[in-house]
């Protein structure tokens, strides 16, 4: 992976959005902070997250935690644990799993396209040469 001149950070992309106030913006990046090596990749002003919660601390409560980053599709987490601290948790987990799970699709390994291309073998060029003095018949049967 190649450095990233300013990598994104929890604190410095986090907004929160319905059910939360400003005061709890840095208790929660603290509780996102184990994030911020997985953002590091990312460019920081093309990468944007934002928690928000329903039916804060009541029966049914919804934590929800969004991740943009440019170029990529939107994750989007959610919980319905009852404590919010745990809650809060859970996002970050589940966003923390889809982040690398979409980082290891973008392998060469994992993409098809790159897979399918052929990888030229050191020492193919000269089993190539041999081949002139091998059977017409049988050198048809080896490439099909």
């Amino acid at each position: 992976m190649s450095a990233v001149a300013n990598p994104a950070t929890v604190a410095e992309c986090l907004r929160v959005g319905a059910g939360f106030s400003q005061g709890d913006r840095n208790w929660i990046a603290e509780q996102f902070a184990t994030l911020n090596a997985r953002l590091a990749g990312f460019h920081a002003d093309a990468t944007e997250l934002e928690v928000s919660v329903k039916n804060r601390e009541a029966r049914g409560q919804k934590v929800t935690l969004e991740c943009w980053v440019a170029g990529r599709q939107k994750i989007v987490t959610t919980s319905a644990e009852e404590d919010l601290h745990a809650a809060l948790n859970d996002v970050r987990d589940d966003l923390r799993r889809r982040l690398n799970d979409a980082k290891t699709k973008q392998e060469p390994r994992h993409n098809k396209h790159l897979r399918d291309v052929a990888q030229p073998v050191p020492g193919d060029e000269a089993e190539a040469g041999d081949e002139t003095d091998t059977d017409p018949a049988r050198a048809q049967a080896e490439t099909v």
